[in-house]
């Protein structure tokens, strides 16, 4: 709620900062459309109209987040400021009428409860206050749908003129691809890394420590001491098998294939060792590819929590949200995780391969969220 609210503050902080611009933007295209019958001056007023357009578009930048491009021309800022000013004018339009609405229900409440009617005068009626509130509650509405209309076709009218021309999104574009590349490559090789050492750590070991048991009982003598022997190399080849079947498990769990996300988070809950609380909200199975990021993500999240964060309570929460995919993974843990750690980061590179987003929330002290939004059209 409080997000929602500095959200709103700062759209509106936006916004009135915008209708104080607009006002010299008006006078701007005013006598700057008169200057442009001046050949002479045509160039210093496109120069001009180009620093008025960058305010506005670092002002949507920095208030609403409207990422826009800045290779437009001069002559298309000009174009611009035209229909922006009377945006802008309509915003202090509105701002201004909330004032007056402001000031006004101050006096009509200062009267009501002074037992005058509205305007003051007669006494109130009954019905008074439940029309007063009734009117202050749709005029308020009416406000607020104001300002948000206006915040609408500030952003539109600035992506129209702004907006990225198509050789300029197949340059984004083709920079967001090399980069997943990278990522992708980097994600592999992390991958193989991360099962080499789980393989010589664990596995290795245990098939290292079964050879010593297995060779000095082939050399004992005492047939008691022999099958003692037997008995510690057969326990060691269970505890290196259930070590294979774990590395196995994080290299792909074969439910995947087989069931789907839903079994194979249920799996993962089951070998947690801490409570895990699942919920799968998907209609529709994903693709191959997004259920398999899908299900490493709330894997690694879960392995670090057990390791790292000292958590009495891990909550799986994977649903789909329109053409995307949404994992959530928290716990109650110490907090302090960092999106740039070891295995963090590994997830972030794996998730930006298939063009999705990942962020990390983790204060000191707790709760830890971790949350990857992926496509699924």
């Amino acid at each position: 709620m409080r997000r929602y609210l500095r959200k709103a503050l700062r759209g509106a902080l936006g916004l009135a900062i915008g209708a104080m611009t607009a006002v010299a933007e008006f006078f701007y295209v005013l006598f700057g459309g008169i200057a442009l019958a001046v050949p002479a001056l045509r160039p210093p007023v496109f120069a001009g109209a180009r620093a008025l357009s960058e305010v506005e578009r670092r002002r949507l930048h920095k208030y609403f987040g409207e990422e826009n491009a800045t290779n437009y021309t001069d002559r298309r800022a000009m174009a611009y400021l035209v229909p922006r000013c009377l945006i802008g004018l309509l915003c202090a339009a509105i701002f201004i009428l909330i004032l007056l609405g402001a000031g006004s229900g101050v006096i009509i409440a200062a009267q009501l409860f002074e037992g005058q009617s509205p305007g003051g005068g007669a006494p109130a009626d009954w019905y008074d206050p439940l029309t007063t509130a009734l009117f202050g509650g749709l005029l308020v509405f009416l406000s607020l749908q104001g300002l948000i209309g206006a915040a609408t076709l500030d952003a539109r009218l600035a992506k129209r003129f702004f907006g990225p021309s198509k050789s300029e999104q197949l340059r984004r574009r083709l920079s967001e691809v090399t980069t997943s590349r990278a990522e992708v490559v980097e994600a592999v090789n992390g991958e193989r890394r991360r099962i080499e050492r789980d393989l010589h750590d664990g596995v290795q070991q245990r098939l290292v420590a079964l050879g010593m048991l297995l060779g000095r009982a082939r050399r004992a003598t005492d047939p008691e001491h022999a099958a003692d022997l037997l008995r510690q190399a057969h326990e060691e080849s269970q505890r290196a098998l259930v070590d294979l079947r774990e590395v196995s498990w994080r290299v792909y769990p074969i439910a995947l294939d087989a069931d789907g996300l839903h079994p194979a988070l249920e799996a993962l809950a089951e070998r947690a060792g801490i409570p895990v609380h699942l919920r799968v909200d998907l209609p529709e199975r994903p693709p191959a590819a997004i259920e398999t990021v899908v299900y490493f993500v709330a894997s690694e999240a879960v392995t670090n929590t057990i390791k790292h964060a000292a958590a009495t309570r891990i909550d799986i929460e994977a649903e789909r949200d329109g053409g995307k995919v949404r994992v959530r993974i928290t716990d109650d843990g110490t907090g302090g995780a960092r999106e740039s750690g070891g295995g963090l980061s590994g997830l972030a590179r794996r998730v930006a391969a298939a063009d999705g987003r990942f962020t990390v929330d983790s204060p000191l002290g707790g709760p830890t969220v971790v949350t990857a939004v992926l496509p699924c059209e």
